[in-house]
Formats: structure tokens, C-alpha cells, sequence
């Protein structure tokens, strides 16, 4: 009796017991990989340190190494923005000009700079987004006044713009009397975390921001799709050009702000990711880089467009920095240095996964990611594993 009950509760916990979701590929690089965007249709794009682009035409299967842009060969590419297969745009995260953004449109034959940090020696580009082919955000961090910048306001998070993908970046400003830790208006040493390109996400014409106090400010882009056309065109603004762009700045005085219940005790610890499956629900993961194991504060999730934020009832087990949702299964995953994550109800409760020896996976093939653009997941030392849905499926 008591052999049969033990074989029953093993029976459960295996049954019960997630199994983990990546199939790991072959990069064929050593680079530290934070950047990764999937287009669809087995095409996706990929980057990292020393200069690194990848890119796919087959879902992984085989992973192209691009020629690096001239002059970028020892540049961080923290994040990329894929159109297609020839097209796409990647942006590098350092101090001062060693943040830029290039673009390639012949499958990464040849590259063109497009812009480098107008902020220099001070600046950093944390995150870059683009709603369409041609509309795009670049998010970063704080910067001190600048006299090549007379638009914007010192020591506020910095936003550029574009519409014509790429070409031009136009300033964003906040000439409001709104108090810091608002809006744009930095609180101390608020800042992003450029860990995923993901500080940053949009959604039915809404857009949000996390920062390392945890707050999460957003607004309204626009109501319908055609009004993308005057988005971001620029206000009457008295001859105070630009420099860089040689536009006005444009103003963005209504945002709304709130807190998440997320760890930010530390300068290394606060929102890393924030990503909305529809306009109302949304989670933001994050918790302290410097202790990976610390389970506290490490998720929470809205279900009002981010107005409130409650924390996980059964959080991640570790820091995280990235966070997607995958519609097919109606699941979210989230992945950091000690493993992966996974929640079906809203970002309410999350469970860990683990390996699955019977589909040859590796000891460490939950672990050890920076970054997703679903099916991918990439991490340092050219780490690359595509979402094994099937298994997802079958939990």
C-alpha cells in the first residue's frame, strides 16, 4: 500500500511539474546577445556586444552572421527593430556617442548610421520601438543641460521620434510644471534598464514607460491607426530648432503615472520589462539584477491600462528581464539568469519551468536569457532557443 501510494505521488508531481519550453539552437557567436526581434514567418534578427547582428530566414534552423556597420565593431547592440528580411534597424547602448542606431535594407550586406546620441559625453539609449515601418521611439536616459538639445529640459528622460523610419529623430519635450517622478520628469537617478529593449512597449495606440523606481508612466498616442500621419509632427516652437533634427520639439504634457509593486532598493534593481497583451492587461517584471535568486517584488500586473498595479500572488523566482506573451497558448513567460517563468492568469501567479530530459534538452536550458521576441529567447555567450509550443501546450 504504501510502494503504490508513493508511485501515485510521483506520478502527480511529474505530471504537475512544468517542463521547460526552449529548444536551443546554434548562434555560432560568443557575443553577449540582448537584442531579439521576430518578424514572423520563420524571419528574425538578433544582437549583442562587439557588433554583433544575426539573422534568420528559415526559423532558426541556420543563423547568418552580418557584417558589422563600420565603426561598430566594438558597440554593445542592446536592441533591433526588424521589418523583413533585408530591413532592419539596430541601436547601441553606451554612454555619450557610443549609443547610435544603424540601418541596413539589403539584408545586412551594408549598413548606414543614422543617428548618434545628441547628449554626448552624457546620455544613454535604453530602448528602441517602432509602430510601423516608419513610426519609431527611442527611449533614454536622463541628461544634463546641453546646449545642442535647446528643446528639451535637463535631467528629464529623453524621447525622440520619427516618421520616416529612421532618417530623422525628432525631440521630444515636457514643458509642463508637472513635479519630478512625472511624466518625463526624472526623480533623482530614475533612469531605464536597457537589459531587453523592452523598458518600453505600446499597444492599440497607447504607450507606456518603466523606470527603475518602478513607476510606469503612459499616454495616449492616438484613437485610430491613419492619425500615425501627425503623431509626431512638430509644434510651433518660436525658431528654437533642434540642432540634430532640425525640428521643433514635440510636446508631451499628459501623461499619467503610477507605481508598481516592484524592487527598486537598490540602483540595480527596479522595472526591467514591461509588455501589454491588450490595451487594459499588462505585467511588468523586473526585481534586483545584483541578487538574481531574490523572489521579492519581482512581478506585478494591470488589468486597467496600468493605472493600478498589483503585485504577483506567486512570483518569478528570481530577478527577471524580459516578459512576453504568447497568444496561441495564452501564456505569459518570463525569463532571467536563474531560469524561466510562466503564468496563465494575467501575471496573477507564475510557476517555474524546468528541462525536459525526454525532449534532450539540457541541465541549463531554462536559464540563463536576456531577452524574448517570441518564439526566441537569447542570452550572453550567444545563447539562442526558439518556444517549443508543443510542450507549452501539453504542460
Amino acid at each position: 500500500m504504501f510502494r503504490r501510494a508513493l508511485i501515485l505521488t510521483l506520478l502527480l508531481a511529474t505530471l504537475n511539474r512544468a517542463h521547460a519550453q526552449w529548444d536551443l539552437e546554434d548562434s555560432t557567436t560568443t557575443a553577449d546577445l540582448r537584442g531579439i526581434h521576430s518578424v514572423g514567418g520563420d524571419i528574425a534578427w538578433a544582437s549583442g556586444t562587439n557588433g554583433t547582428v544575426l539573422r534568420t530566414e528559415d526559423g532558426g534552423y541556420i543563423w547568418q552572421h552580418c557584417s558589422a556597420p563600420p565603426g561598430a565593431e566594438h558597440l554593445d547592440f542592446r536592441g533591433i527593430q526588424a521589418f523583413d528580411a533585408n530591413t532592419a534597424i539596430v541601436m547601441s547602448s553606451g554612454k555619450g556617442d557610443l549609443s547610435r542606431i544603424y540601418k541596413t535594407t539589403d539584408g545586412c550586406h551594408t549598413w548606414k548610421l543614422l543617428f548618434t546620441n545628441p547628449y554626448s559625453p552624457d546620455g544613454f539609449f535604453d530602448a528602441l520601438l517602432f509602430l510601423d515601418s516608419q513610426h519609431g521611439i527611442l527611449l533614454g536616459d536622463p541628461s544634463p543641460l546641453n546646449m545642442n538639445t535647446p528643446t528639451e529640459y535637463p535631467n528629464d528622460i529623453r524621447l525622440r521620434v520619427t516618421a520616416d523610419g529612421g532618417v530623422t529623430w525628432g525631440p521630444i519635450s515636457a514643458p509642463d510644471a508637472m513635479r519630478p517622478g512625472t511624466g518625463l520628469h526624472a526623480l533623482g537617478d530614475e533612469a531605464a534598464f536597457a537589459a531587453s529593449n523592452s523598458s518600453i512597449d505600446s499597444n492599440n495606440g497607447r504607450f507606456w514607460l518603466a523606470t527603475s523606481t518602478a513607476r510606469v508612466s503612459s499616454r495616449r498616442l492616438y484613437l485610430h491607426p491613419e492619425q500615425l500621419q501627425f503623431l509626431f509632427q512638430s509644434s510651433f516652437c518660436a525658431g528654437a530648432l533642434d540642432p540634430v533634427s532640425k525640428e521643433c520639439g514635440q510636446p508631451w504634457t499628459d501623461f499619467q503615472d503610477a507605481h508598481a509593486p516592484i524592487n527598486h532598493s537598490a540602483p540595480s534593481a527596479g522595472i526591467f520589462s514591461i509588455h501589454f497583451r491588450s490595451e487594459q492587461n499588462g505585467v511588468v517584471v523586473g526585481g534586483n539584477y545584483s541578487k538574481p535568486e531574490d523572489p521579492s517584488a519581482t512581478a506585478a500586473y494591470s488589468a486597467d491600462s496600468g493605472g493600478t498595479w498589483l503585485p504577483a500572488q506567486t512570483p518569478p523566482h528570481g530577478y527577471r528581464s524580459s516578459v512576453a506573451y504568447d497568444p496561441a497558448t495564452k501564456t505569459w513567460i518570463t525569463v532571467g539568469p536563474n531560469g524561466t517563468d510562466i503564468s496563465t492568469d494575467d501575471g496573477r501567479t507564475w510557476r517555474a519551468v524546468h528541462p525536459n530530459p525526454a525532449l534532450h534538452q539540457p541541465p541549463d536550458a531554462d536559464r540563463n536569457w536576456n531577452a524574448l521576441s517570441l518564439p526566441f529567447v537569447v542570452g550572453p555567450h550567444g545563447r539562442i532557443a526558439k518556444l517549443n509550443t508543443q510542450s507549452l501546450a501539453a504542460r
